[in-house]
């Protein structure tokens, strides 16, 4: 694991709270999903983010909203943090007209333009290219905004890492490209895949900026991006991030988790984000144990009330085959 850079409290109380609602909301909405996905309330595939909620809430006390992610297929949590309406994130789930993408994208693919959410992205590294493209838009724009381009360690052996690694730089994009390095690309190790296990080395290069980050900690992960930000802001350029974390459950609902040990997990749940955000907050006397558990139980009404939603939600009409395909009125050469 990375080493912890920071040694003590970093941040307010406010932010320590928005921590553990953030984290507890995409840990329970995430369990719940696979509940439903095991009764077949929805179909598709099913990647949960279970584990990995420290990279987001750290990323979001880090950048501006009005700043871009774009992410791959594991991608439940991505609009839960960014203020997107779980009502509407459960809804896409369920193949729904009141989904964020009207019930069109699933699971793989939760967009939300009001929220500068890209979208996930089915194509393994597909996002890499798009990512590095909506920086590059808004440098020709002059526009103050970076992109937070996400991906797993898996999809960074894509030839589109290397090809767009080399543009941004050449053109100093203002993209923070961050590997989400839970250890296993589906079933193969990183181990298996390479032999240079630090993955913030790929950088080296391409003489891009880069640090390993510890994605069990909030704090850690938060002071990274902050950095990679004010360095994409000033126009120097993209940083890469590998930030190591780990998911505890399978890659998809499919997944035997036969390559590694129950020790192995348990290692990681006992470094978990969530549970060192209440610890805090217990040891701080910012709230009481009444406190967070009535907290956890506003969140677990919330979930609850995002299945309702989802279940009482209309499906989308045969007409919406032909909706959102091309606008014409952006394009004067499409003919009737």
């Amino acid at each position: 694991m990375a080493k912890k850079k920071v040694n003590k409290l970093p941040h307010s109380e406010a932010v320590y709270r928005r921590w553990y609602m953030e984290m507890y909301l995409m840990r329970k909405f995430e369990e719940k999903c696979g509940q439903l996905y095991i009764q077949q309330k929805f179909g598709g595939f099913c990647h949960l983010y279970i584990g990995q909620e420290a990279i987001l809430s750290g990323m979001m006390e880090a950048i501006k909203p009005t700043d871009r992610v774009i992410t791959a297929y594991r991608d439940h949590a991505h609009p839960l943090v960014m203020g997107s309406d779980p009502k509407r994130v459960m809804a896409e789930l369920y193949g729904k007209q009141t989904g964020l993408s009207k019930g069109k994208g699933g699971s793989m693919h939760m967009f939300d333009k009001e929220k500068n959410l890209f979208g996930g992205h089915g194509i393994v590294g597909g996002q890499i290219g798009l990512g590095a493209g909506i920086a590059f838009a808004d440098m020709y724009r002059d526009e103050d905004h970076v992109t937070v381009c996400f991906m797993g360690d898996g999809a960074a052996r894509q030839g589109i890492l290397h090809e767009t690694f080399n543009m941004a730089m050449n053109w100093k994009l203002p993209v923070i490209f961050i590997i989400e390095n839970n250890q296993y690309a589906m079933g193969t190790s990183v181990e298996r895949t390479t032999n240079v296990t630090d993955m913030s080395k790929i950088a080296l290069s391409y003489d891009m900026p880069a640090e390993t980050v510890d994605g069990m900690s909030p704090e850690d992960v938060c002071a990274s991006i902050k950095i990679a930000a004010q360095r994409g802001r000033k126009g120097q350029g993209p940083t890469l991030l590998n930030i190591e974390t780990y998911r505890y459950k399978g890659h998809s609902m499919s997944d035997p988790q036969k390559y590694r040990t129950k020790d192995e997990v348990h290692e990681y749940q006992e470094k978990d984000p969530i549970t060192h955000v209440k610890k805090v907050l217990l040891d701080q006397k910012w709230m009481t144990a009444d406190e967070i558990k009535a907290v956890e139980k506003e969140v677990k009404a919330e979930v609850e009330e995002a299945v309702k939603f989802a279940e009482e939600s209309p499906l989308p009409e045969p007409h919406e085959l032909y909706e959102d395909v091309y606008i014409q009125e952006d394009y004067p050469f499409v003919k009737d």
